[in-house]
């Protein structure tokens, strides 16, 4: 399926790794011009085609995401879709009270502001362009509260809620806006040496495997998401082939999430 994505330029935040790397692999692949952002460049990046053009920014910043966008713009002339993909979660194993202001102000820029600021520097070349989307990754735990990660829920509920919004303004302008919500995905957030599965077995005395294999064990496919599963949901929402869909949200979770 085409997806009527040659030539067309995107910018991904959170690019370095994960779904974010995903994504930015599965644009080039569809032949866009693909502005990959991360605080630090990793060679996947580097060894990804020439029309891949990582920039090394800190989107926590109150300038970063404009700067961001700036060169997106400077070195392709313009842009058509904004992935927000950056993001992080930290485990709040004791509880609200130890969870500090600080904790707060650095879980919300991260998961919620990032994007919020990325999104406002984008927007008048989207609508410039026309034909515009954006495309924000968000999570389950938008609707799915965790006290552990309290922070984190709080901040991807305001995201989906902030892009909800935003759609009913622009798009009538011509930019379309959906979120696509993952559970558990094969990342390092997850798996990896200081990921979710580590941390919690660290802290109760068990085993990473079991505590990934549990996160797993009420969804009906009984597995994580793959970050490709991932990216090719993102791609397909980035493309006209979904030219009217717009203000959506798209859970990806093998069925973790069994209400309407």
């Amino acid at each position: 399926m085409d997806l009527h994505l040659s030539g067309r330029v995107a910018l991904v935040t959170g690019a370095s790794k994960g779904i974010g790397l995903a994504v930015t692999r599965a644009l080039a692949a569809e032949g866009a011009n693909v502005v990959a952002v991360a605080r630090g460049i990793t060679g996947p990046l580097t060894e990804l085609t020439p029309q891949v053009h990582p920039v090394s920014v800190d989107l926590t910043t109150a300038d970063g995401p404009a700067a961001a966008v700036e060169e997106a713009v400077s070195r392709f002339g313009g842009l058509d879709i904004l992935v927000n993909n950056v993001g992080a979660v930290r485990l709040r194993l004791t509880g609200l009270l130890s969870v500090t202001d600080d904790d707060w102000i650095q879980g919300l820029t991260i998961n919620f502001l990032a994007a919020v600021r990325t999104t406002r520097a984008a927007l008048p070349h989207l609508i410039e362009r026309g034909n515009a989307s954006i495309v924000t990754v968000s999570s389950v735990n938008a609707f799915l509260p965790d006290p552990t990660i309290i922070d984190y829920c709080a901040a991807k509920a305001a995201l989906s809620n902030f892009c909800k919004a935003l759609s009913k303004e622009v798009g009538p302008r011509g930019v379309r806006v959906n979120t696509v919500s993952p559970g558990p995905v094969s990342t390092a957030l997850w798996l990896g040496d200081d990921g979710v599965a580590a941390t919690v077995a660290k802290a109760a005395g068990g085993d990473p495997e079991d505590i990934a294999r549990a996160a797993v064990a009420q969804s009906a496919t009984g597995r994580f998401s793959l970050p490709q599963e991932v990216a090719d949901l993102v791609v397909l929402l980035a493309g006209d082939r979904a030219g009217n869909v717009t203000g959506s949200d798209f859970v990806i979770d093998g069925g973790l999430v069994q209400t309407l």
